[in-house]
């Protein structure tokens, strides 16, 4: 296999990976913007945008193109993170012009007829509204917003209620002209793919485009603090929160790896201590979210109002263990579970498109695979015990918290037991 790129002369970029033995394909189109390219004013706009594009164009309605991928046995459906928003589609390897021709589509001629943002403004809000009655999601906007308080980072994709019920078609088409530019588009394709072909079809498409005017973002800054809301459930949900090395910082596989061992499976000493001795929890994860220039070690778990107060504790006390008694046994089974957990995701077209189109987003190409594994064999027990220590020492903490949580700690008193 091997990756191929090419960049137009508007600033556009193509990016393909041939898969020897596939038929199918998957193709995009990744946007570099999402969340917290949005002023506070426009918070949940990359998310209405991301759904109105398959309300109709100036040459299909809605129903003509979901019909048209479908007609060919393909789906098409797209995302909104906090840096990025992709549309995407997979179909057969024959059908792979026919699909970026409704991406060219709806990315270039979307109408945004107001009939059709009324509509959907309703679907947004009952999908805000879920996002409210599901405590297990809802909480983690909660903890991404006390960490990058008063930051585009700390919004939440979705947006408030407010906003949504209140953007126009002028809103949306502001938003394309300042941040769908050229220069901020990967066109990414893997599996039955002709590089060549696809690159000449992408210029006839695409090539006619400006490039963008957009300010650049604001650089989020890990801040910390505490949200509590007590109500009525069956479980107390809790998450806690620390800064992170981001994606371009070499240090994130130290991170990537510590947050395995310590909530990455049921080998861990969360899911051990937590659910296996002492049976707090069903289910308990640490992970680590990276951006671009700062990410974010959350931990979550779910227990009764009565156990909240042990669980927390016992949440720190294996951070602080942690810190001094990691051992060569953990680290070679995470560096084993994080190098097979990335080869194996790679098996399918959708997954290695999408990598191409981070990699050419986050460091102008595509790195090889064999630099993250070497990276991932690099760490050693000496940093990962650092890290640890980091992590334990750190100066900012978040904790979201939601449910039957009266009884659980502050976080000032669970921050400073994790620091003393």
């Amino acid at each position: 296999m091997s990756v191929e790129t090419h960049i137009l002369s508007n600033g556009l970029t193509v990016v393909t990976e041939h898969m020897p033995g596939l038929e199918s394909s998957t193709i995009g189109v990744w946007v570099k913007a999402g969340a917290r390219n949005e002023d506070e004013a426009q918070n949940g706009i990359a998310h209405f945008l991301e759904h109105m594009a398959f309300k109709g164009t100036t040459t299909r309605s809605a129903l003509e193109i979901a019909e048209v991928i479908e007609d060919v046995g393909g789906f098409i459906n797209a995302y909104t993170s906090r840096e990025m928003t992709a549309y995407y589609t997979r179909v057969l390897g024959a059908d792979l012009p026919l699909a970026l021709d409704v991406l060219a589509d709806i990315l270039l001629n979307s109408t945004f007829d107001e009939r059709e943002i009324e509509i959907e403004r309703g679907v947004i809000l009952s999908e805000i509204g879920q996002s409210l009655d599901t405590p297990d999601d809802v909480i983690f906007d909660w903890l991404q917003g006390v960490s990058y308080p008063k930051q585009p980072m700390g919004r939440p994709i979705l947006g408030p209620a407010e906003n949504v019920r209140r953007f126009s078609q002028a809103d949306l088409s502001g938003f394309v002209g300042t941040h769908y530019g050229a220069e901020n588009l990967v066109v990414s394709a893997a599996g039955m793919v002709d590089h060549e072909a696809l690159v000449k079809q992408a210029e006839r498409l695409f090539g006619h485009m400006p490039k963008s005017s957009a300010p650049v973002a604001l650089s989020a800054q890990f801040i910390g603090g505490e949200k509590r809301i007590v109500k009525e459930l069956e479980q107390a949900h809790f998450t806690l929160g620390f800064d992170a090395p981001g994606i371009q910082d070499d240090r994130v596989y130290t991170a990537q790896i510590y947050s395995m061992l310590l909530g990455g499976g049921m080998t861990s000493r969360l899911f051990q201590e937590a659910r296996e001795k002492r049976g707090l929890c069903y289910s308990i994860f640490a992970s680590i979210t990276p951006g671009l220039e700062s990410g974010m070690l959350s931990i979550y778990s779910g227990t009764s109002g009565e156990q909240i107060d042990e669980l927390a504790r016992v949440t720190i006390d294996e951070m602080k263990r942690a810190a001094d008694d990691i051992s060569q046994v953990e680290l070679d089974r995470a560096q084993v579970q994080m190098k097979a957990g990335m080869l194996m995701g790679l098996e399918s077209p959708s997954a290695r498109a999408e990598r191409m189109a981070r990699g050419i987003s986050i460091w102008g190409r595509v790195p090889e695979l064999s630099e993250a594994v070497a990276k991932i064999e690099a760490v050693n027990v000496r940093g990962l015990r650092d890290y640890a220590a980091s992590v334990c020492e750190s100066g900012e903490m978040a904790m979201a918290l939601y449910g039957p949580v009266g009884a659980a700690p502050a976080m000032d008193d669970l921050h400073t037991s994790l620091r003393g």
